[in-house]
């Protein structure tokens, strides 16, 4: 029996932080349960086999190219509604004044599933082939969008959002108490793996909010939890001048060491926006394997900061890229691959004309296209510890086809001008919904 899909195509991928992968002609083999079997050159006897005995060829043109899904490694789903409002006002406000409201709504289940019936679509429409999402602190919507991930064929991560601080969340909307927050976390893990049992497109994750909203016996219970259950972490660390300065205010040490104390910081632990970490910190979460969700749009208006993304990656920290949907104003990716590449360029140059130059910015800052496509694939994967970001074989076939070729956005590949390299920097910087024709998903189209 032949492979359960083959596509024959251009791949483009960035298998390291510094270099572009072309493979001319490729065919990719897919076997029944989603995994890429091999990648033969088309030409070749062996690429010749697959091809005469896939049950399924998609053989994509010369304007098309294929590139791995992309994996967005930090989105607060309940935020969608608000998804391109509100980003007037500091953090703290934001939250009280536009996003803890909302987030309360989802007591509704019927609400919850009309806001993931139109996400976990449109998000795979761009490109999104794998979401770790921050739901609410109910366990019914949790377990909702967990199952909208499953219905629809998204690889997700679905966190119960854990806070219960008396002065750092609304009466209104937070666990009762620390015992009471835990246990439903507790709970959501199991409704979670229920919902998904054997089949691995979804996952739960630990989801402190982050401290200022969390009680030290709250921290302390689910950092205890990840270590029980093995179950991944994600929360907030150091995001803002507020956030940063709060965890020295009330713990007398770094966002990231009081993190670690409460069992947080742990292999593959997913730390949004980092960008007021030391290199203390960023040593920590080296030795650790945590990483950071590297959201550069979103910084641009809560973060008061420029996260060090090249510092970060030579000193061996993983990093995944994150819209942060609603602090990100737009729900696909690649065009974070762009923000973080122009936030690299004004940490670099910096930003204050009435400076010297040479003591303006921040030297050896600047991250190129290739780095950042790096960060939002294999980087991402690497983060959360799953097999994918790259088209090879063993991963599985998560992946985007993007025509070249486009009426709407821009993207042209002009043959007496252009090359590989050029053409790869338009679609990162150019492409959307309207030039992908195929998502997969464990080998299978989903959008």
């Amino acid at each position: 029996m032949g492979d359960a899909l083959v596509v024959r195509g251009t791949v483009y991928q960035a298998p390291t932080p510094h270099s572009l992968e072309v493979l001319e002609d490729v065919v990719v083999a897919v076997n029944a349960l989603g995994v890429i079997r091999a990648v033969h050159a088309a030409d070749s006897a062996d690429g010749r086999d697959a091809i005469s005995g896939a049950l399924h060829l998609v053989e994509l043109s010369s304007s098309q190219r294929l590139l791995p899904g992309l994996i967005d490694t930090h989105i607060h789903a309940p935020q969608w509604p608000q998804l391109g409002t509100g980003l007037d006002i500091p953090l703290d406000k934001w939250l009280f004044e536009y996003t803890f409201p909302l987030e309360a709504r989802y007591a509704d289940a019927g609400f919850a599933d009309d806001v993931w019936n139109r996400m976990v679509p449109t998000l795979l429409r761009h490109g999104t082939t794998t979401a770790v999402y921050y739901g609410t602190v109910h366990n019914e919507a949790t377990a909702r969008l967990a199952s909208a991930c499953v219905r629809y064929g998204q690889r997700a991560f679905v966190g119960r959002v854990g806070m219960d601080h008396e002065q750092g969340t609304p009466e209104w909307y937070r666990d009762s108490s620390a015992s009471a927050g835990l246990a439903a976390s507790a709970q959501s893990i199991d409704e979670i793996r229920a919902i998904d049992a054997g089949a691995g497109l979804v996952q739960p994750i630990i989801t402190p909010r982050f401290a200022p909203a969390c009680s030290d016996e709250l921290l302390n219970g689910l950092g205890d939890l990840a270590a029980s259950s093995g179950v991944l972490v994600q929360t907030h660390c150091s995001e803002s001048d507020w956030e940063h300065g709060y965890a020295f205010e009330r713990f007398g040490v770094s966002d990231t060491v009081a993190l670690q104390r409460f069992g947080l910081i742990r292999d593959h632990s997913v730390l949004a926006h980092g960008d007021h970490l030391g290199d203390s910190d960023l040593a920590i979460l080296a030795a650790v394997g945590a990483g950071v969700a590297h959201c550069p749009l979103s910084n641009a208006y809560f973060a008061n900061a420029v996260f060090p993304l090249r510092r970060a990656l030579a000193n061996g920290v993983r990093v995944g890229l994150g819209s942060d949907v609603a602090g990100g104003a737009h729900p696909g990716l690649l065009p974070q691959c762009g923000h973080a590449v122009t936030a690299s360029r004004y940490l670099e140059d910096g930003v204050h004309a009435g400076l010297a130059a040479d003591i303006r910015g921040v030297t050896e800052s600047r991250v190129d296209a290739v780095t950042a496509f790096y960060v939002a694939t294999a980087g991402g994967a690497d983060l959360v510890g799953i097999n994918s970001g790259v088209l090879k074989p063993g991963n599985v076939f998560d992946a985007i086809v993007v025509d070249t070729d486009s009426r709407m956005s821009g993207l042209h590949f002009y043959e007496d001008i252009d090359n590989h390299e050029r053409l790869f920097e338009k679609i990162v910087r150019l492409a959307g919904p309207e030039d992908f024709t195929s998502v997969w998903v464990d080998g299978q189209r989903v959008a």
